[in-house]
């Protein structure tokens, strides 16, 4: 087997340092106080994604990249300098509103994603630069340069493109947390303890089959169970609050419903696994419930 010419792990070991790069700190900071700041309203969760089941920003920056490698193919043709400017300034549209929907998800992502997004972004930031210059060039006549920059903007995009594919599948970003409760807890009916265990309208942890699991007891006696883990990055429900009929997660403020764990306000764009419960002798019993 021949040896891969970037060494064994050495982009891993990049990866590593960057997520740990602490200097990045200051500025993370400060451009995730101004993301969070912004008056969006309901339509966070809209650029969140909560409407889709999952984040929007992996949809929406196909366009960009499809366009811009499309380009590329094109410039390689004859007889094609036009349609491939085009496809370069829809390509420069489109990035606007990939852009901030990643930023909306990255604003509520943890200390090591936001350090390793911040670059992702920049480097982003850096082609759109790119493919500007060349589309100015491509308008003004000088098609060389034009495709010279283009050629320069895909290869940035391809890096951009690696250090969002750690923060998805390295890093879990956008990922749901809690998909993997449903082939974990058993089948059946599994006790949490007695009723009289459960302070009413305050969460308390329990576990269901290794499953951390959060209950909550309503006034009447009626309980209700999610699992623990927010769907968003793992947050702890049983440390959040109740109001409403709905717990609120402490790390990001997801916030569910417990009667069936549906996310009724993001940043978490997945339900929470919910279980059905019933009391029988004085004692809870659940399971878990098939879907929303």
């Amino acid at each position: 087997m021949l040896p891969s010419p970037l060494g064994p792990g050495r982009v891993l070991r990049g990866m590593d340092r960057l997520e740990r790069a602490s200097a990045l700190d200051s500025a993370v900071e400060l451009v995730s106080n101004r993301v969070r700041a912004l008056p969006l309203g309901a339509w966070r969760d809209v650029l969140h994604g909560r409407w889709l089941g999952h984040p929007v920003h992996p949809v929406l920056v196909e366009v960009p990249i499809g366009t811009w490698f499309s380009a590329a193919v094109l410039d390689c043709l004859p007889g094609q300098r036009r349609a491939a400017g085009v496809l370069i300034g829809v390509g420069i549209a489109a990035a606007a509103p990939a852009a901030l929907t990643g930023w909306v998800d990255w604003a509520e992502q943890g200390p090591r994603q936001k350090r390793v997004g911040l670059v992702h972004a920049a480097v982003n930031g850096t082609a759109v630069v790119l493919y500007g210059g060349s589309l100015v060039a491509r308008l003004r006549g000088r098609s060389g340069l034009g495709k010279a920059l283009g050629l320069a903007g895909l290869s940035v995009v391809g890096v951009g493109s690696a250090l969002g594919g750690h923060l998805a599948y390295r890093q879990a970003s956008g990922a749901n947390h809690a998909e993997s409760v449903s082939n974990t807890v058993g089948a059946g009916w599994h006790e949490v303890g007695a009723v009289s265990d459960f302070e009413v309208g305050r969460p308390v942890r329990r576990h269901v089959d290794g499953v951390p699991v959060v209950v909550v007891r309503e006034s009447g006696d009626e309980v209700h169970v999610l699992a623990d883990a927010c769907s968003h990055m793992g947050g702890p429900l049983s440390e959040g609050t109740v109001s409403d009929g709905c717990v609120r997660c402490p790390w990001h403020g997801s916030v569910f419903r417990l009667a069936d764990g549906w996310n009724v306000g993001g940043p978490a764009t997945a339900p929470q696994p919910a279980f059905e419960t019933r009391v029988v002798g004085a004692r809870v019993e659940v399971r878990l419930m098939s879907g929303i």
